[in-house]
């Protein structure tokens, strides 16, 4: 196992929610769910107002994983998503990953969580990842 993966190692990664992400992440995933984009349809849903994707919450934590623990060149295996919560436009949003396991063949098993500004959990899981090292650039 190399160092930067050990056991025990988390990193992290924060995001403002607001109108121009919900909106491209919208158009990237071709959800246009009205209760992301309509105030009007939004506030006569369980939520009052509008709520981001919570898929986008996850694609936070798809960020840690690709860049910072493991990093780049990790290959998702599998995830688990609990979603917890909603998050509201305006919101600030932190993923955090950890290192739960090293597993043979250059696996990880890795926790996963998203937290918003107020320290309610939205989303948690479990992932399985693939990570070989880079070699050198020729």
């Amino acid at each position: 196992m190399s160092a930067e993966v050990a056991t025990g190692s988390t990193a992290t990664s924060s995001m403002l929610v607001d109108e121009s992400v919900v909106c491209a992440f919208s158009k990237v995933s071709r959800d246009e769910n009205p209760v992301h984009l309509d105030q009007a349809y939004a506030a006569r849903s369980r939520f009052g107002r509008r709520v981001a994707h919570g898929m986008l919450s996850a694609a936070l934590v798809s960020a840690v994983i690709g860049n910072e623990l493991p990093g780049p060149g990790t290959i998702y295996l599998s995830q688990t998503l609990n979603f917890r919560a909603p998050v509201y436009l305006g919101n600030t949003i932190t993923a955090t990953v950890k290192v739960v396991e090293a597993l043979a063949d250059n696996r990880y098993r890795l926790a996963t969580c998203v937290v918003r500004d107020d320290g309610r959990v939205i989303l948690d899981g479990e992932a399985l990842v693939l990570f070989e090292s880079p070699g050198p650039q020729k």
